[in-house]
């Protein structure tokens, strides 16, 4: 037991481990930390739905940097992630605003889960009237008659 929560242990760390190299902190645990921040709700443009905190994307570490240059010059969080969505767009952002242009990413995964709702639901009733309203086949029919029989002649002694 213990080597399977070793393994399992072991097997964590690559997703616990972030990808900023010690050449890109800041000397300021202060901005270092806001930097962290900042950077867990920025998407690498080049990996899938991963924060570039995370990323060893080569454009990961240039958008750290980026984000750190800016807290240096004195740039407010805010201030940083407009400076960072100028120039990238809103696909950058890892919770995009609200917005007509981003309606399709935030409605449209409930719109997937709704229509396969309906549509699972719709089938399974259809196949319930189907299977409650069909016929007997005559062998049914006959095994049907012959428990009846049976149920009479028990009931008759």
């Amino acid at each position: 037991m213990r080597q399977l929560i070793f393994a399992f242990c072991i097997g964590l760390l690559p997703f616990a481990a972030n990808a900023v190299e010690p050449d890109e902190m800041l000397t300021d645990p202060v901005l270092e930390q806001r930097a962290r921040e900042i950077s867990k709700d920025l998407r690498c443009v080049v990996c899938q739905n991963q924060d570039i905190d995370s990323s060893n994307a080569g454009v990961a570490r240039d958008l750290r940097l980026l984000v750190r240059e800016r807290l240096v010059v004195g740039d407010s969080d805010a201030e940083v992630i407009e400076y960072i969505r100028a120039r990238y767009g809103d696909y950058v952002l890892l919770k995009p605003p609200l917005e007509p242009a981003t309606y399709a990413l935030w409605f449209a995964p409930i719109a997937f889960v709704l229509i396969g709702v309906f549509v699972g639901g719709g089938l399974l009733m259809s196949r319930r009237k189907q299977e409650a309203f069909e016929d007997l086949g005559s062998e049914d029919e006959n095994t049907v008659s012959e428990i009846l029989r049976q149920n009479e002649a028990g009931d008759a002694s």
